[in-house]
C-alpha cells in the first residue's frame, strides 16, 4: 500500500510517513478563531464533510449544511480545545491537519420531552487555498 503524503490543509508542514493518526504538538489550536469564524461566515458552501465516517455521522445527526456550520460557530465559540493531529482521509491519503473541539449544548429530546446535555464533537481544517473547512468528525459521545 502506498501512502500518499499529500497535505491538503492550510498548516503548512509535511504529513506523516505512517497510515495512522499522529499528534501535532502545540500549546493551543492550528486555526485562529477568526480565520474558522470568517470563512464559515462567507457565501456559498464552505464547510465540506471530508471522511467517510464524518458524512455517517451527519446523516445519523439528521444535520444539514447550516447545522454543521452553526455547530462548528458554536464550537469555536464556546467550546473547549482538545488537541491538533494529523488525519487521514483513506488508507493511502491524502492528510489534513486538523483541530479537535468538545461542545456540550442543551438540546430538546422529543422522546423525552425535556432538555438533555449532549457532547459534541468535532473536528476540522481549513483547506489548502483558505476558503474551505475540511469536517473530518462531527458526532456526539459515544
Amino acid at each position: 500500500m502506498v501512502n500518499n503524503q499529500r497535505n491538503v490543509s492550510a498548516f503548512d508542514q509535511v504529513p506523516p510517513t505512517g497510515t495512522t493518526a499522529e499528534r501535532i504538538n502545540l500549546d493551543g489550536p492550528l486555526y485562529n478563531k477568526e480565520d474558522v469564524l470568517k470563512i464559515l461566515e462567507s457565501e456559498g458552501n464552505t464547510t465540506i464533510p471530508w471522511t467517510r465516517k464524518c458524512i455517517q455521522d451527519i446523516q445519523n445527526l439528521a444535520l444539514d449544511t447550516d447545522d454543521t456550520s452553526d455547530l462548528l460557530k458554536q464550537a469555536i465559540a464556546q467550546g473547549r480545545y482538545l488537541n491538533s493531529e494529523w488525519c487521514v482521509q483513506k488508507p493511502t491519503g491524502p492528510w489534513a491537519a486538523c483541530d479537535s473541539y468538545r461542545l456540550q449544548r442543551e438540546e430538546w429530546a422529543e422522546y423525552s420531552h425535556k432538555y438533555i446535555s449532549y457532547d459534541y464533537y468535532v473536528k476540522f481544517a481549513i483547506g489548502k487555498t483558505g476558503k474551505i473547512l475540511l469536517l473530518v468528525s462531527c458526532h456526539v459521545s459515544q
